[in-house]
């Protein structure tokens, strides 16, 4: 349970020396942790994303002489304004994966560091750099606005922001923090809970965001994104207790970082430990690439003709998706109690699929909710994957899990942008719903992934009183002990 010392269990006697000695001891009575942290800096993530992003329309839309299709009641644009409309829909994709480039490529570098670092070192500085990272961005970001300088100027803020960390470094923190302080069985539903924070707060970014853009333009809600980043390294400066208490000292530039993350993914070859963690690695990197590209494209989607969403309209979508998060939640909870983990996630799976190709026929505003609708349980998928990852990691390897965790959506960011920004001009003539029913075709290769692993799995147990085990070999691979799949065990945590 939460809270208990990790010490009350001593170290398998078949454990190594280096693994005694750093014994993680757990948070006393930890219930609230880094929650209000992920909270605030998703907050200001969803406030910031599509305000840039219309912000960005709007520039090249008035450098180009477009007035856009609100002044005709939103009829289709013809002749010249057709073209200025695509053109100025292909600008945005791109000044968006270029942006979106920048920050992956400095991105992979430095949460590759800072996740195996926090095995040593602890985990609050790498809540605390990617908060300072984000609050320079905010600050370049204002900078632009004011001055009305190229939007180009928006990568030097990305680029800062990816130097230390960004923001999946602070989700792979967060993470591991929770991995720090929960026991197995309960750890699927903490990982969920840090999920529920992240959609609570893009439920009310969306709202805020769309409501104050609408009334007083993109500049300054851009003033309350600066100011949630810099409540975020208060608070986790102030109030964040250290969840690593064996700490040893680490240099940070060193080699042995990298090799770290190297061996937990080359390790226990022999109990199919490497397999299914490069497996869980592929479908998280499916499901987040999806939930990245739509995100990416549904914005130009929603103002453009047909729909032509004001920003409040965009406000209202974007919080009934991230909405999602806490109906996903209570559902994976509820379902807990009598199905599998790899159940769950088939069935998330199944109503984002759902969700994709309802988006992909809307050409009205009632279609566009009602897919939105559809996507309910569309985020219960992922935190079954990074707690089954976690499960197959050992203690003193969760920073390195989640710093490759980090990397693995640093790399959906980049190619979400790469293939689905590209996609949706490329599509436009044809059929513009097309990257949704294209990222909707993506998701069954998980859901394929997903079950077989689940099926052998549920296997594993029995297959264990069959054939006799070597000595020790539970406790000196912490994936022989990998029993989540079993629905008893997910009848547990109820």
């Amino acid at each position: 349970m939460p809270g208990l010392h990790e010490s009350d269990c001593p170290p398998s006697p078949s454990g190594s020396g280096r693994d005694r000695d750093r014994v993680r001891v757990r948070v006393p009575g930890a219930r609230l942790t880094v929650e209000p942290l992920v909270f605030l800096s998703m907050l200001a993530l969803t406030l910031q994303a599509p305000l840039s992003t219309q912000y960005i329309f709007q520039r090249i839309s008035s450098e180009l002489g477009f007035s856009g299709n609100r002044s005709r009641g939103c009829n289709k644009s013809q002749g010249r304004e057709a073209a200025l409309e695509e053109e100025v829909e292909t600008l945005t994709s791109h000044w968006n994966l270029y942006i979106n480039v920048g920050g992956f490529a400095v991105g992979l570098f430095s949460a590759t560091l800072l996740g195996p670092w926090s095995d040593r070192v602890g985990r609050r500085p790498i809540l605390i750099l990617p908060a300072v990272g984000l609050s320079l961005q905010a600050a370049v970001y204002l900078i632009v606005m004011y001055q009305e300088l190229p939007v180009g100027f928006f990568l030097i803020g990305r680029l800062l922001s990816g130097l230390l960390g960004d923001f999946n470094t602070i989700l792979a923190g967060c993470f591991s923090y929770i991995a720090d302080i929960t026991d197995k069985p309960s750890r699927t539903f903490r990982v969920a809970v840090l999920e529920a924070c992240l959609g609570m707060a893009g439920m009310f970014g969306s709202i805020i965001g769309g409501q104050w853009s609408k009334a007083q333009g993109y500049i300054n809600p851009f003033w309350l994104v600066l100011a949630l980043n810099v409540a975020t390294v208060i608070y986790a400066v102030v109030f964040v207790k250290e969840s690593v208490t064996a700490k040893r000292p680490g240099k940070l530039l060193t080699m042995e970082h990298y090799r770290s993350v190297y061996r937990l993914y080359s390790s226990g070859q022999e109990t199919g430990r490497r397999h299914r963690l490069c497996l869980y690695a592929l479908s998280l990197f499916i499901v987040v690439t999806v939930h990245f590209g739509v995100k990416d494209i549904l914005i130009l989607f929603e103002l453009s003709s047909p729909l032509c969403w004001r920003s409040d309209q965009i406000g209202y979508g974007s919080a009934i998706e991230h909405l999602t998060y806490l109906s996903s939640l209570l559902a994976l909870k509820m379902m807990q109690c009598f199905l599998a983990d790899s159940w769950i996630a088939q069935i998330g799976l199944l109503s984002n699929m759902a969700g994709l190709v309802t988006f992909s026929i809307a050409v009205t505003s009632a279609v566009m909710f009602t897919g939105y609708g559809i996507r309910f349980l569309a985020m219960a998928t992922t935190p079954v994957i990074r707690a089954k990852l976690s499960k197959l990691a050992d203690v003193t390897e969760q920073g390195a899990l989640f710093a490759s965790v980090a990397c693995v959506e640093s790399a959906c960011s980049l190619v979400s942008t790469l293939v689905f920004s590209s996609l949706y001009p490329a599509t436009l003539h044809f059929m513009k719903g097309f990257p949704f029913l294209f990222g909707a075709a993506l998701l069954l290769l998980p859901a394929g992934i997903i079950g077989v692993l689940g099926c052998r799995e549920r296997e594993m147990p029995y297959r264990r009183f069959e054939t006799p085990a070597a000595p020790g070999a539970s406790d000196a691979d912490p994936a022989s002990n990998h029993n989540e799949g079993i629905p008893t065990a997910a009848a547990a945590t109820c």
